[in-house]
């Protein structure tokens, strides 16, 4: 029979608790010095040959006896003979006995074969490295619960260090599980889901010093994955089971736990990653149960897998940098779990910028796109645009200073702009937020970005863009720059099923159409072509459905979920749709004046006006470059 329980325990009691439950007893394994790079020393390591063992020479030139040398003088030089009063040696040589200084090659005179003229004397052990100058034998190298690193390994070869002992890698078993889950692949049937969050996990594990055991996929089948987990903890010593840790009729992890052991934490008050499980086998070994969603999976990984693969090496689970930001946006949150926001961050007038990206628990590219992590407590509600809050960084602070924000309308051109950015100039990054063209020039207003994305329509004019700028920016100097004029139609289904032509076509009872959010320049487009046909918005069926940008406006299209949106060419194109084109439109940069002359202000228009960025933008059709970076007007 299986459980079903699913609890709201408060994260960090949850992961006090798991670390509090796990006592690993550290294995020790003698690796070659050679292959130690990232392993963790078991015990304090001490050197058993000094470096150098002998007294060598530091420079190319001639080993003499100080003493002798004493007389030497510009006016009065001196002649040494070879064998008699000196020796040749080359860096690294040792010193012959009778000898105790070096003079080096550029300060002799050569008068024959066997004599040399010297006008300045030499001080003892001058250019001689004496034996243990680097290492003495006995000394300690490198202490106890130490990481190796590439200069450890050089200066354990040196003691004669030939293999360290270390702890042993803990050993993670993968266990993904799930009747419609498949391996990596294009051809997918409907109902397949790639598998690829063991490769994540894995991945993880390496990175975290541990040793990956990819099971492979496990179905939905109780007794099959029941015999993995047994087998598992034959052979690993942390177990992770992805998916069905929640409590559907197919959520089996916690049963499985229960089976073999105890399940001590069955949900988590967060949002994502609430359906984790943690328990403990009959052996003692940990089972943590991963929730199937990727960001949900991979903020468990970091909760609970991370800090037991560090305590298991014995060493402290390492903290991220974290920065006070200023939000951009508003985020709301519901009280009684704990909200975790994916932002992305960028440093504005001397103030870090964030903007949250999307909360969805399966949207795996929140993560990639993400320069950070907010963490809302239980008891809030959220805070309001403008806020300063504390995040932790996913990004080196580095990279963040130097990323370029936009923020505005969405176009897929911004994500070649960015991709040509880090290839003419890898210092600069670009982050961009899809909020609309209005919200993106109201960022420019509140110094929340650097750059908006617009085109919007002056109903009255024909004209795109000016006015709006004249209306919302009328008290600061702002530069509008024209990136691409691009092409906007009906965006249908492959061989326009619903035979849709003109706008008029959108009222017929069986149309679903799919709109933009308020703000957005094609949601301006879309009810001026309305208002000239004069169809009330209420005769659309869907006028009031919203996406937040044309890729995912086409996906929806692709998907089945509507017939018909207003869109760029090109997001039909990558979704192979068809396109029935209805404007050419412009679609323009604002920013600042200040940002406009500043170096990364021109660096953007360099790119923006290079071969490399036009070429590649035209190819992809609907798109004209004709007035890229050419300034369209100035307040």
């Amino acid at each position: 029979m299986r459980k079903i329980y699913l609890e709201d325990k408060p994260l960090q009691e949850a992961i006090d608790q798991a670390l509090a439950a796990f006592h690993f007893e550290p294995k020790v394994e003698m690796v070659p010095t050679t292959e130690a790079l990232g392993r963790i020393t078991a015990e304090a390591i001490f050197a058993k040959v000094s470096m150098p063992n002998f007294h060598a020479s530091a420079m190319d030139g001639i080993a003499v006896k100080a003493e002798n040398t004493y007389s030497a003088h510009e006016q009065t030089p001196l002649q040494l003979k070879l064998h008699q009063d000196y020796e040749v040696v080359d860096t690294g040589d040792p010193i012959p006995e009778q000898f105790d200084a070096v003079i080096m090659i550029e300060y002799l005179h050569q008068i024959d074969e066997e004599t040399l003229e010297i006008i300045e004397p030499a001080s003892p052990w001058k250019h001689i490295r004496p034996i243990g100058e680097d290492i003495v034998a006995g000394e300690m190298i490198i202490s106890a619960n130490h990481k190796i690193r590439p200069v450890d390994q050089g200066a354990l070869l040196a003691g004669g260090i030939v293999e360290v002992p270390v702890f042993a890698k803990p050993k993670v078993a993968i266990i993904p599980t799930g009747t419609e889950l498949v391996m990596p692949t294009t051809d997918l049937k409907t109902g397949d889901i790639i598998e690829f969050n063991g490769t994540v996990f894995s991945s993880y594990v390496k990175e975290w010093g541990g040793e990956p055991i990819y099971k492979g996929i496990i179905i939905d089948d109780l007794q099959l994955i029941t015999d993995a987990v047994k087998n598992a903890l034959e052979e690993a010593d942390i177990i992770l089971m992805n998916a069905g840790s929640s409590a559907g009729r197919e959520d089996f992890t916690s049963t499985v736990i229960d089976s073999l052991g105890e399940v001590m934490v069955h949900g988590v008050a967060t949002r994502p990653g609430k359906p984790v499980v943690v328990g403990k086998a009959h052996n003692g070994k940990p089972i943590i149960g991963v929730p199937g969603y990727p960001v949900s999976a991979y903020l468990a990984m970091d909760w609970f897998v991370k800090p037991l693969m560090h305590q298991f090496q014995g060493l402290a689970n390492p903290n991220r940098q974290k920065i006070k930001v200023k939000l951009g946006r508003r985020i709301i949150s519901k009280m009684g779990a704990e909200d975790f926001i994916r932002l992305t961050i960028g440093k504005v007038n001397g103030q870090y910028v964030a903007n949250p990206l999307t909360r969805s628990a399966g949207v795996t590219m929140s993560l990639v796109r993400a320069d950070g992590l907010l963490r809302i407590p239980i008891q809030s509600q959220g805070y309001e645009q403008g806020e300063e809050v504390e995040v932790e960084l996913y990004q080196p602070i580095e990279k963040i200073d130097n990323t370029l924000v936009f923020v505005g309308s969405h176009d897929l051109t911004l994500d070649i702009l960015a991709s040509t950015i880090r290839k003419m100039d890898p210092s600069y990054s670009l982050s961009s937020g899809h909020v609309g063209s209005l919200a993106g020039i109201l960022s420019v207003r509140k110094g929340e970005c650097h750059v908006a994305g617009t085109h919007l329509l002056d109903e009255k004019t024909g004209e795109y863009n000016v006015s709006y700028l004249q209306q919302y920016l009328p008290n600061q100097e702002v530069v509008l720059v024209n990136l691409v004029y691009r092409q906007q139609g009906w965006i249908v289904q492959k061989g326009n099923p619903k035979e849709i032509q003109t706008i008029q076509d959108l009222t017929k009872d069986d149309v679903r159409y799919i709109n933009r959010q308020r703000g957005a320049g094609t949601r301006i487009l879309f009810d001026y072509l309305l208002k000239e046909k004069n169809i009330p918005p209420d005769q659309v069926y869907g006028y009031s459905r919203e996406d937040f940008s044309h890729l995912s406006l086409a996906a929806a299209i692709r998907g089945g979920n509507a017939d018909v949106g207003l869109g760029i060419y090109s997001a039909a194109k990558v979704l192979d749709l068809d396109f029935i084109p209805v404007a050419e439109e412009r679609y323009d940069l604002v920013m600042t004046k200040e940002f406009y002359e500043s170096e990364k202000g021109q660096a953007l228009i360099n790119v923006m006006t290079s071969d490399v960025f036009i070429q590649e933008v035209e190819a992809m059709g609907g798109y004209s470059c004709r007035d890229a970076g050419k300034v369209m007007y100035k307040s």
